[in-house]
């Protein structure tokens, strides 16, 4: 393995925007019960230990479209929790199919009565302003167009998050922070964070951080990561090579055809000669025109 490849990325140069390092973190529901309390302003209590998709740690980076984490609280409402470092342009309908793959394990198989669906909260948490407001928070909620008053009330709630927010007057001023630190996380950062909560889970991930069992952890998936791109790029290089010599073979075709052409000779005299079909040979002439 080349070692330039494995110092791009060591695991204290993540933030929390970083799946690998969420994932490790939120495995203890106290840093997942101080996030969901932080953005939903409200004291929760979790029922269920958080499941993060650990099969996702392979690629450090990359992922399939699945839930990052998701826990439940005392009251039956379920959390999904996700970080996207980058804009994919489909969130919008990627946060509808996180909420379908939680509603379709939220139902016992032949359950007909729909409202055994608990309440879902789909969370996702980002370094841009997916919808262009300026705002930290973007909360969606189904209501009627004609009655803009007139609520669902069918459960379902999307939250997104934008760490660049410019509206700090209108959220919390610990959510702020907790966005900023999520953020930042890999940098010292040389004032205090007021709230006690942030600096909770700021403690816990230096611990998470130092760990040598972790540090492993990562740099075998970060090196899983580097010989996926190996494997790939090696795969694309041959499938390049292969059609460019396909096209240089057609081309080398069309070109002989064209002479041939230019004697006066049919297709299907062309066809004997270069030992082709004259369906082929026709082919490559409609092509030429």
């Amino acid at each position: 393995m080349d070692q330039n490849v494995k110092q791009q990325l060591q695991l204290k140069d993540l933030t929390l925007l970083d799946r690998f390092l969420f994932s490790e973190t939120i495995e203890d529901p106290k840093n997942l019960q101080i996030i969901l309390e932080i953005i939903l302003g409200r004291d929760i209590i979790l029922k269920y230990l958080p499941q993060p998709e650990k099969e996702q740690k392979k690629s450090p980076l990359y992922r399939h479209i699945r839930v990052d984490v998701w826990s439940e609280d005392i009251y039956n409402t379920v959390y999904d929790v996700e970080v996207q470092k980058e804009n994919t342009k489909n969130l919008p309908h990627r946060s509808r199919f996180y909420q379908s793959i939680i509603d379709s394990k939220l139902l016992k198989p032949g359950e007909r009565n729909f409202n055994q669906l608990k309440d879902v909260y789909v969370i996702i948490i980002a370094p841009f302003d997916l919808f262009g407001y300026r705002k930290y928070q973007y909360t969606f909620e189904m209501r009627c167009r004609e009655v803009p008053e007139l609520a669902m009330e069918d459960g379902a709630i999307r939250i997104f998050l934008n760490t660049h927010g410019e509206n700090p007057e209108e959220v919390n001023p610990e959510l702020v922070e907790l966005l900023d630190y999520m953020e930042h996380t890999n940098q010292n950062i040389s004032v205090p964070y007021s709230s006690s909560r942030v600096r909770e889970l700021q403690n816990s991930v230096n611990t998470i951080v130092e760990n040598e069992e972790v540090g492993v952890r990562f740099m075998q998936a970060w090196e899983e990561l580097a010989l996926e791109r190996e494997k790939g790029l090696e795969e694309g290089l041959a499938k390049g090579l292969e059609k460019g010599l396909k096209e240089g073979e057609k081309l080398q075709l069309q070109n002989l055809i064209r002479k041939k052409l230019q004697k006066g000779q049919t297709v299907e005299q062309i066809a004997d000669a270069l030992e082709e079909t004259p369906e082929r040979i026709q082919q490559l002439i409609d092509e030429m025109a």
